[in-house]
């Protein structure tokens, strides 16, 4: 029997589950439940936070040419594989308990300034070990760009203040203003690219710092005129907060490592002779997962939906639904593998230049691995929701294996990392799936903060 752990449940003694017909179980739900309010709007702020980042990695490209180009990429892939992958799960850590509070009366202050620490503690550790380490970034990752190296660094601090922001604004229903900053921080970042087009700025190092400290001027727009945000309330203990932080950590820096492993494997790997290659793969990424942008949209109208199926009990309906988004996800990926084989190399000289040149083999392969790895993220995000933050974790990881396996094991460079990124994501939705199925079969419990954690879950860059 599928039932919804939450504190604003109707009292155990009123037998709602026998005088409410399914419709009116949904729509109560729908009165209670903290998330769907919003869901249009950052559907929107999704959209226009997809065009304008590839609107501005299309733009930095053109400006910067392949070779300059290639230390920008690794810089994207480690700012993103870092920055979400660590302060993601602060983010849907710190919205679950705020909704938790809001749903009981309570103030979140208490709660607000104890996830202030956690994201200081999050942000000290990786800070330090990146200034020990910057040697070895900058000769290995960055081609000794000084300036990306400061772009990194800075990108630690901006990203723990952002996804901490916005934990709180998802956690107190500000869905408008959460939209708001992710339109914000995709127009700034775009419009700091096109004044350095315009400046004739040649060098990587301001490009990167624009990928770095735009999103503090998307947050600090999107906090214009909030209002009670950090009320008085009971005080609040660590268990609060971080009841699966550590599962939710390591699911989502593996799930990052995994999205974010070519431009950096294949800066890793290329020969002297290859130093545009990490520039022309991200290059190809990008055309590559256009579809990632649609599937989220999809996402975010049929995930509250689900929710709301859940709490209502309607195992059956909520299987449905999630085969529904299934089916979506194939649909896309089957469109998307074969319209990059079809006009791949067209779409991609055309947007970044002829010198960005891949084969339609090279597209094509890179477009069925971000397949797979939408397919994984729905099976992550329904198995969030019914509490399986270990599972995650494990599938993921499965995924990282499957990688690493493929990608050691080939010879030519791009081929080995896109037969690598496939195989691993292939992996990984498998072996999500496989847990998803046994534990729908031995019964699932969804709770509301699964429910919030899962619709936080969400791939939000290329």
């Amino acid at each position: 029997m599928l039932s919804i752990r939450t504190p604003c449940d109707l009292p155990s003694s009123e037998p709602w589950s026998n005088l409410l017909s399914t419709r009116e179980r949904l729509d109560r739900l729908n009165e209670r439940n903290p998330l769907p309010e919003g869901t249009l709007a950052v559907g929107t702020g999704l959209l226009l936070n997809g065009f304008t980042t590839y609107a501005f990695l299309v733009l930095a490209a053109r400006a910067l040419g392949t070779e300059q180009y290639a230390p920008l990429s690794v810089l994207w892939a480690l700012v993103f594989l870092v920055g979400p992958g660590l302060y993601l799960p602060l983010e849907q850590e710190t919205s679950r308990a705020l909704a938790d509070r809001m749903a009981r009366g309570l103030g979140g202050g208490p709660l607000v300034r104890r996830a202030m620490l956690l994201g200081l503690g999050l942000t000290l550790i990786p800070l330090v070990a990146t200034l020990a380490a910057n040697g070895l970034i900058l000769e290995h990752l960055l081609d000794d760009q000084f300036m990306l190296f400061v772009a990194f660094a800075l990108s630690l601090v901006s990203f723990a203040v952002v996804y901490l922001a916005r934990g709180v604004l998802s956690g107190m229903n500000r869905f408008r203003s959460y939209a708001t900053y992710m339109g914000a921080e995709g127009t700034g970042r775009l419009l700091v690219c096109i004044v350095l087009m315009v400046l004739g700025v040649s060098s990587p190092g301001p490009f990167g710092l624009a990928v770095a400290l735009t999103p503090l001027v998307g947050i600090a727009i999107a906090m214009r005129g909030q209002h009670g945000l950090v009320e008085p309330g009971p005080e609040s203990p660590w268990s609060e907060l971080s009841a699966a932080i550590l599962s939710l950590l390591a699911g989502s820096l593996l799930a990052q490592l995994l999205v974010n492993a070519g431009p950096l494997t294949v800066e890793l790997l290329a020969k002297p002779s290859e130093e545009a290659a990490a520039g022309r793969f991200l290059a190809g990424v990008i055309v590559a997962r256009i579809p990632l942008f649609l599937f989220q949209a999809v996402q975010a109208a049929l995930l509250p939906k689900l929710s709301a199926l859940a709490g209502a009990g309607e195992l059956g309906e909520f299987r449905n639904g999630l085969g529904k988004l299934l089916r979506v996800v194939v649909a896309i990926g089957v469109i998307a593998t074969l319209g990059a084989f079809a006009v791949g190399p067209w779409a991609l000289r055309l947007f970044f230049g002829p010198e960005f040149d891949l084969t339609r083999q090279d597209l094509g392969l890179l477009a069925l691995g971000s397949a797979a790895y939408m397919m994984s993220i729905a099976m992550a995000q329904a198995l969030i929701a019914l509490s399986g933050h270990l599972r995650v974790a494990s599938g993921w990881l499965a995924g990282i294996v499957g990688f690493v396996v493929v990608a050691a094991l080939g010879h030519e460079l791009f081929l080995r990392v896109e037969l690598g990124l496939l195989a691993g994501s292939a992996l990984a939705a498998l072996t999500m799936g496989l847990q998803l199925v046994g534990q729908l079969r031995r019964g699932a419990i969804m709770t509301r903060s699964g429910i919030i954690e899962a619709l936080h879950d969400l791939p939000m860059e290329p």
